[in-house]
């Protein structure tokens, strides 16, 4: 059985680079501390608990891919390079949830640890890389996909994303990452 992504069309393909628009989402996040690994285990944890029954109706809700990171409490100017290193800072953690909720269909957490909220449209610039997605290999490709931004006139309107879309078990080599970057519209 295939694990769900979101939806997305593809605006433009350049090599490894992408731009792609997805439609309005429902996630579920929360916040942690720590380096870019503590925060990955931590967050992934807590949504886990969430979606395997740790709700006020114990309702399992599917696993979706890819689980995404974002750097919090950053106030960079829009043309600052944002990287995801730091060694004790905050981490929005993130899964999506199937496409087939609605945020009122959701079943509320138990706890105040996850919160559930509803996400518009958004365009995203998008740098896909395999391999482990540890600090410096992150950090370059958030660099990369900056330089391809710039270079096209995209403006961008918030942090870096780092999307992982595979289970811990997978071979190093064949996992499957991505940095995505919000895009203001033209």
């Amino acid at each position: 059985m295939a694990i769900e992504e979101p939806k997305f069309n593809l605006a433009l393909k350049d090599g490894a680079f992408e731009l792609r628009d997805y439609a309005a989402t429902v996630v579920a996040e929360v916040t942690v501390t720590g380096t870019q690994d503590e925060a990955s285990r931590h967050g992934f944890s807590l949504l886990a608990g969430y979606i395997f029954g740790g709700n006020t109706t114990r309702q399992k809700i599917a696993m979706t891919a890819p689980v995404t990171k974002i750097p919090k409490g950053q106030t960079i100017a829009m043309t600052a390079p944002v990287t995801q290193i730091g060694a004790a800072g905050e981490w929005l953690v993130r899964f999506t949830m199937p496409a087939r909720y609605r945020l009122e269909d959701l079943p509320l957490p138990r706890g105040t640890d996850v919160t559930l909220r509803a996400l518009p449209p958004a365009r995203l610039a998008v740098l896909r890389f395999s391999g482990l997605a540890g600090e410096a290999k992150v950090a370059g490709a958030t660099a990369r996909l900056l330089v391809w931004m710039a270079a096209r006139g995209l403006v961008r309107a918030g942090p870096a994303q780092m999307s992982r879309y595979n289970p811990p078990w997978t071979p190093w080599f064949l996992r499957r990452n991505e940095v995505m970057i919000p895009i203001a519209p033209a």
